[in-house]
């Protein structure tokens, strides 16, 4: 790679990590903003992306086999690669949470979604995969107001010596659980590749609940209950290509991974805060372990010709497996913050999508033309109950587009997504999101030696 190619290859990299991370502000741990009341639950909402590609389908695409991206659902499509990798992209959400009862709440949240990193070893053989990206982000804040009957000194005559004092009882949660991931993918035959790679999971959960009198002379309480886990896992990846499988110019693809079961090990700690301004205690803190459950990915995808791509997947996890040893060492009979098991289910997703090109791969077309424009949905069954018994549902369209550059190998994408997650039966809240996102892919050939002739 000429030096000149390199400088402007980082440089990229650098503006535009200094625009996704000004696009989203300060981040703590991996979002900015209020998101799902869903997110209280369980881990806080799971984060499935793959690549900026797969997002727009359906979020997706764990078959489908691409030199332009370096999707990280399926680690053996790794050994498909051609090109040096790097891509980042960040993304905001815009939700409207109601209940049945009321107006309501409108809550927005920005994240960076992923960087990726990825190269041939050996081309179209044996190649790495590398990925930073949020596992599960936990990011709402919810009120509840009420009142208490408190009996005054000196009593009042004309309420009996009883007072209404009016509170705000205020939820918040934020942090989540990131993941980093390293890998191998191998091209075992034309037709065959294998993968598989190690997962590093950490982060710090944070519930914190404060309970407000106002000027009433009683004091004011918040409690925070933190938890930092962390524990190593593994995923491992199957793809099998057929060619000229219904027509001459056709490619057939299934391919599937498996992420195995992980145990997360940490500290719980138990804070309460009283009295303004706040004075905090610790009231416990504890070690323990929870044990998460495998997830399996499955796909298939087609490609009749150049300018078609259509894709189908599904994703299966049996969340009714998780176990805590923290829910019953705390003290005061209080939950752990990832939930309790009464409150997990199992949890599966399934999702389509379509891709067209119109120039199929003539290079010589008009800009537009060579644009790759995509279309897909999904459907999930989310893997918490908040009260215990009600399947939660999420129905959603995904679309965008894929923007050449000058740049051989470097795609700009723009992905849109909307649809409703929940219910307003039994109490409970739906929301109606919609986001977008911006993902930069750069890609260039590296280590190559230069012959003189």
């Amino acid at each position: 790679m000429s030096l000149l190619s390199s400088r402007g290859v980082v440089w990229s990299g650098v503006l535009v990590g200094l625009l996704l991370l000004g696009s989203v502000g300060p981040v703590h741990a991996q979002s900015n903003g209020d998101g799902s009341i869903y997110s209280r639950f369980g881990l806080g909402t799971l984060q499935d992306f793959s690549s900026s590609q797969g997002e727009a389908l359906g979020g997706g695409a764990y078959a489908l086999r691409t030199l332009n991206y370096n999707p990280m659902g399926n680690p053996a499509l790794w050994g498909d690669q051609v090109f040096t990798r790097l891509s980042a992209g960040a993304s905001f959400h815009r939700i409207a949470a109601n209940d049945g009862e009321g107006p309501s709440s409108r809550l927005s949240s920005g994240q960076i979604e992923a960087f990726q990193f990825s190269f041939p070893l050996y081309e179209q053989t044996l190649g790495v995969g590398l990925s930073f990206q949020p596992y599960s982000q936990r990011n709402y804040r919810t009120r509840n107001q009420g009142a208490l009957d408190l009996r005054v000194a000196p009593p009042d005559t004309t309420n009996n010596g009883i007072a209404e004092v009016p509170y705000d009882v205020n939820f918040r949660g934020s942090g989540g659980l990131h993941s980093f991931r390293g890998g191998l993918g191998y091209r075992v035959a034309d037709f065959l590749r294998v993968g598989a790679s190690v997962d590093v999971l950490y982060g710090v959960l944070e519930s914190e609940r404060s309970t407000e009198f106002g000027n009433a002379p009683i004091r004011d309480v918040t409690t925070v209950d933190k938890a930092r886990l962390v524990g190593v896992g593994g995923t491992v990846g199957a793809h099998l290509s057929l060619n000229s499988l219904f027509q001459s110019d056709d490619m057939f693809s299934v391919g599937g991974s498996l992420r195995l079961p992980t145990t997360l090990s940490g500290t719980r700690v138990l804070t309460l805060a009283e009295g303004s301004p706040l004075t905090a205690d610790t009231l416990s803190s504890v070690d323990g372990e929870v044990s998460l459950p495998w997830r399996s990915r499955f796909g298939i995808a087609y490609q009749p010709n150049a300018r078609w791509t259509f894709t189908a997947d599904g994703l299966y996890e049996p969340w009714s497996t998780f176990t805590t040893s923290f829910r019953q060492r705390a003290p005061f009979g209080r939950q752990f913050p990832v939930g309790g098991e009464a409150a997990l289910t199992d949890r599966w997703r399934a999702s389509v999508g379509t891709e067209m090109v119109p120039a199929a791969g003539d290079q010589l077309a008009g800009y537009f033309a060579n644009v790759a424009y995509r279309l897909g949905a999904y459907t999930e069954r989310m893997y918490v109950r908040p009260d215990g018994e009600t399947d939660l549902r999420t129905y959603a369209v995904t679309g965008g587009m894929s923007l050449p550059t000058s740049l051989s190998g470097t795609r700009i994408d723009l992905n849109l997504t909307a649809g409703t997650r929940g219910t307003t039966a039994g109490s409970l809240v739906k929301d109606n999101f919609y986001g977008f996102s911006l993902h930069v892919n750069f890609g260039e050939r590296w280590f190559q030696e230069r012959r003189l002739r």
